[in-house]
């Protein structure tokens, strides 16, 4: 075989492999928009449930959470929620914000519609820190989406929410607790 052929089909996978990353991630054409709209309340209520008590904040800090869906998949009532997480602890002092503590973790989710509509969290899977955590992320995500799931995820959504809670000004600056 000559080397224009193998330069053509190593092109053709590398544009295979970023097309199915691309795909997966959030935004991609891998999750329906549509029922993650119906499924996040219930993911999020679930983290800042997981959160809550953790952390080693100022009195009156309280815990932001967001989550972005990496993969979902609706079957026989049941909806897989492969998620990225984001949460956060954020108190204030002095007029200004201050990041206690926090964590970003991938998660498998479980969720079962209620008859009202709304969806319910039956049970939650967590990657494990330190050894296995790989192993557990690429089992449960496949390895193009585990590789998806290095980036990291931006808190600055969550330091707005906690500024409008806190009733501090959009440019408030945050700080280390």
């Amino acid at each position: 075989m000559s080397a224009g052929r193998w330069a053509v089909g190593g092109g053709a996978v590398v544009v295979l492999v970023a097309t199915g990353a691309w795909a997966r991630w959030p935004g991609g054409t891998g999750v329906d928009a549509d029922l993650w709209s119906r499924v996040r309340p219930a993911v999020e209520a679930r983290l800042l449930e997981q959160a809550h008590g953790t952390g080693v904040g100022e009195p009156g800090a309280r815990w932001f959470c967001r989550a972005e869906a990496v993969d979902l998949d609706e079957r026989g009532g049941l909806v897989r929620a492969g998620v990225s997480t984001l949460c956060v602890e954020y108190g204030v002092r002095a007029g200004s914000l201050e990041e206690c503590s926090g964590a970003e973790v991938p998660q498998v989710m479980r969720l079962r519609r209620e008859a009202d509509g709304d969806y319910v969290v039956v049970s939650a899977e967590t990657a494990p820190d330190g050894a296995g955590h790989a192993e557990w992320v690429t089992a449960r995500f496949g390895h193009v989406t585990a590789a998806a799931l290095d980036a990291t995820m931006s808190s600055t959504a969550l330091e707005s929410a906690a500024r409008s809670h806190f009733g501090l000004p959009a440019d408030a600056p945050v700080g280390p607790c």
